[in-house]
């Protein structure tokens, strides 16, 4: 298949670039500066600058792994509005390539698999969820909310949209766990607040696998939560972190540090959801690891 990919110089985008490669697809990668990119991306990728630039190149399929980190700076008013405008702007411009396509005649792409995050649930304290959870009123579920409403429109023109609710991606070489090691290697991490927040979390190479599952099995539409079947809690991600690396995890930071340094953002850190892959499992979707010890282990050797 022709698969057209934003956000694919990013973490995950790279490795699943390499995988579609591997699986001979043909790769459409969208970049704003397509000559930086060209380094990170398999060779023979086709890297334009816009969405709309693919209309002469109809995909087959589309990823959408495009959006500003999230915890990149403090959720100003101003941040709070570039991190809706990062991932609905191109997702609406995904919508409208589906569109011209379809009035073309070339038909619209046959799937979309658009990247939404475990924020779309909020905050549910200890409460195990799945797919149909309602979700809890606040930003992070607002900004996911209308990420996901506007790929949802891609349907109107025949295309099968799924929606990856997205955890801690973990792998070597950048994702949550390259801000995580530094002070853990030198005995210096902790839990933040009271650490019973859940951190659900997926290794890179099971949510690429995963991406590629829901691509190739046509009958999966809508929303599927990204993420290890066993979610831990901060505390037990610390201990288990330090555990891996032989060093102490003996410096907690409290909630109230957090909260004045990064204000309302802090709800990343002292917040979350106890997320479950419910229906990748239940359409018999295999991880590869299903423990944070295993996963730990592969990356950190």
């Amino acid at each position: 298949m022709r698969v057209l990919i934003t956000g694919g110089s990013g973490f995950v985008g790279q490795r699943l670039c390499q995988r579609l490669v591997e699986a001979g697809h043909r790769l459409l990668v969208v970049s704003r500066d397509p000559a930086a990119v060209k380094g990170r991306l398999p060779a023979g990728a086709d890297i334009r600058r816009s969405v709309l630039d693919f209309v002469d190149t109809p995909p087959d399929a589309i990823d959408n792994l495009a959006g500003e980190s999230i915890a990149a700076r403090r959720w100003s008013d101003d941040q709070k509005q570039r991190l809706i405008d990062s991932r609905v702007n191109i997702t609406r411009d995904l919508v409208i390539l589906c569109e011209q396509l379809k009035a073309s005649g070339s038909g619209a792409p046959r799937v979309m698999v658009s990247g939404s995050a475990m924020g779309y649930y909020g905050d549910q304290e200890g409460r195990e969820v799945s797919e149909e959870t309602p979700p809890h009123d606040e930003f992070a579920h607002r900004l996911c909310k209308r990420w996901e409403d506007t790929a949802r429109e891609a349907a109107d023109f025949g295309t099968r949209v799924v929606l990856l609710r997205i955890g801690l991606v973990l792998d070597s070489g950048g994702g949550s766990l390259q801000k995580m090691l530094p002070p853990f290697k030198f005995g210096l991490g902790g839990r933040f607040g009271t650490g019973q927040q859940f951190m659900p979390w997926i290794h890179r190479e099971d949510l690429v696998r995963a991406i590629l599952f829901l691509l190739d099995n046509d009958e999966l539409e809508g929303p599927f939560n990204g993420s290890a079947p066993h979610p831990v809690t901060n505390a037990e991600f610390t201990r288990t972190l330090a555990k891996q690396l032989r060093r102490p995890a003996i410096f907690p930071v409290p909630a109230i540090v957090l909260e004045t340094a990064f204000g309302e953002m802090s709800r990343l850190l002292l917040t979350g959801a106890d997320m479950r892959p419910k229906r990748l499992q239940e359409e018999g979707f295999q991880f590869r690891f299903e423990t944070l010890e295993a996963a730990l282990a592969d990356i950190l050797g």
